[in-house]
């Protein structure tokens, strides 16, 4: 029996059954909703919102749900016809900020998501389900401990052996909500799965729902993601290309030494948990050289040859401060270079990245992880470029136009540009009041119940914004040596619009000697 034919009053005595109905809605009630105010519930899911989604590979409709007992969310993208059609293709898909909203090349995350999309999308009918299950099920905080381990062993500490080191299980996540999603939305498919963990079927199968067949998504390792990926072989994943590549491992640009969390002393809120490097895939094809790299890699005149033909291998060069180099290169044509001239060494600028130091950090008021990203050394004269990042989780997925992505991307290439700086990344969607409100208010402004998100804000009770820019300064004061920055922002409005904003600076006696406004700014991928 699937969940979606399973009827909740079956449950009870007969007698009982018309209380039952009353008390909970009917499979499929989502898509055929007796008001706008419906927020069906079944098990512990909550039914948030939906709203449409322009991705890359087509329309996705997002339904977002929530788990009312430990308050993570679940995404289903559903494409396609989904509750008529015999078959889906899915993916259950566990969130990771590092690689889908950080550009971290530390995993193979991303890789799969969009690949899955692509599937999806290809095969016409299915349902993505994004799960906000960091880390295998044990938070940034647990996943962020376990890559410090990691790099201070220089890679001899496996990702598990890390986990069952710090005594986690090698994997906390649970699938319950699925069942639950499928009997909201009337989804009565079997399914084939788009996985390389057997866990995740057999997940799927213990809520009584029906697998119909699997396919793998598996991708070509890279220097940073190689030994991840081993590791997931060596505990039970279809993967084939970590034994297979000739890629070589790459580890941290600096040695890792790992610490026991600890308060910080002047805001005792804020429990210190991890610290590492995330290498992270450059913007607009721009590879960061030092003048040694740089000089080793061209010596004197010879980047010319490079750039000559119709189909270049660099596209361009220019100085940045501190006699650092900005690279162009042209990917497509250097893998073309890669099948005739495998061990020219102009090839390791396809995975050279960008080092940023991660610092998690746990905050016992909120119950939230806070994470700041600092790049390069601090000097007493530097005025470093400083940026207060807001994420966005529908960002995370390959959407024809991503402002809040593109903004990231904008602040990562002002930063590294200069050379040292840090950015703190704020979770919460919605102007800080949650992914949740975020949803609603697409939701009423796609359907018209609201005109704008003002208005739509008023309708949830929620003001203009509710992020903690006191304890964001807080914690990006501890990462700067001097009180002058330059202060990224999107634009000369939001500043005048964020009165909070300007204030939280002051209480934290921080000097902005330059704004930098992202709506000036052009950027590529």
């Amino acid at each position: 029996m699937s969940a979606a034919s399973f009827d909740p009053a079956s449950a009870v005595p007969p007698e009982f059954a018309p209380l039952v109905r009353e008390l909970q809605h009917a499979t499929g009630a989502i898509l055929k909703p007796t008001a706008l105010e419906e927020r069906p519930l079944y098990g512990t899911t909550l039914y948030i919102a939906n709203c449409v989604l322009d991705t890359r590979y087509g329309l996705f409709r997002a339904y977002v749900f929530q788990d009312v007992i430990d308050k993570h969310y679940i995404i289903a993208l559903a494409h396609g016809d989904v509750t008529t059609a015999a078959t889906l293709y899915t993916r259950l898909h566990s969130s990771c900020v590092t690689s889908e909203t950080l550009r971290g090349c530390d995993c193979d995350c991303v890789q799969q998501l969009e690949g899955a999309f692509k599937v999806i999308s290809e095969k016409g009918n299915g349902v993505l389900f994004y799960l906000l299950q960091e880390g295998r099920g044990v938070g940034y905080v647990g996943k962020a401990r376990d890559r410090m381990l990691v790099q201070a062993s220089l890679d001899q500490v496996s990702t598990f052996a890390a986990y069952a080191a710090m005594g986690l299980e090698k994997d906390h996540r649970n699938y319950e909500n699925i069942s639950h999603i499928c009997y909201l939305l009337g989804i009565r498919a079997s399914w084939i799965v788009l996985t390389n963990n057997p866990d995740k079927v057999n997940a799927l199968r213990d809520q009584g729902l029906v697998v119909a067949g699997t396919e793998t998504l598996e991708f070509e390792p890279s220097p940073f993601n190689l030994a991840y990926l081993s590791s997931k072989a060596a505990g039970g994943h279809i993967l084939k290309r970590p034994h297979e590549t000739t890629v070589k491992r790459a580890l941290p640009p600096e040695p890792v030494k790992p610490f026991r969390p600890h308060a910080l002393p002047e805001a005792r809120r804020f429990i210190y948990s991890a610290s590492y490097f995330l290498p992270m895939k450059p913007v607009d094809n721009d590879i960061l050289l030092s003048e040694l790299q740089f000089r080793e890699l061209f010596g004197k005149d010879r980047i010319d040859r490079y750039m000559s033909g119709p189909n270049p291998l660099v596209r361009g060069y220019r100085v940045i401060r501190d006699h650092r180099y900005f690279v162009t290169i042209n990917p497509e044509a250097l893998a073309l270079h890669k099948k005739t001239q495998p061990d020219d060494p102009i090839l390791d600028l396809l995975t050279t990245p960008y080092w940023f130091r991660v610092h998690v950090y746990y905050d016992i008021v909120t119950s939230q992880d806070y994470v700041v990203l600092t790049h390069g050394h601090p000097r007493v004269h530097d005025v470093p470029v400083v940026r207060l990042h807001s994420e966005s989780l529908f960002n995370r997925f390959p959407l024809r136009q991503a402002e809040n992505r593109d903004k990231m991307k904008h602040a990562v290439k002002h930063i590294v540009s200069y050379g040292v700086g840090a950015m703190l990344l704020v979770y919460n969607d919605g102007r800080g009041a949650g992914f949740g409100a975020y949803a609603a208010d697409r939701m009423m402004t796609e359907t018209g119940q609201a005109l704008s998100s003002n208005e739509a804000y008023k309708k949830l009770g929620i003001g203009y914004d509710s992020r903690d820019y006191e304890a964001a300064f807080t914690l990006l004061k501890h990462h700067i040596p001097n009180e002058k920055i330059q202060m990224v922002m999107n634009s000369p409005g939001s500043l005048v619009k964020k009165p909070e904003y300007a204030e939280a600076l002051n209480r934290q006696r921080f000097d902005v000697e330059k704004w930098i406004f992202l709506d000036d700014d052009a950027v590529g991928d």
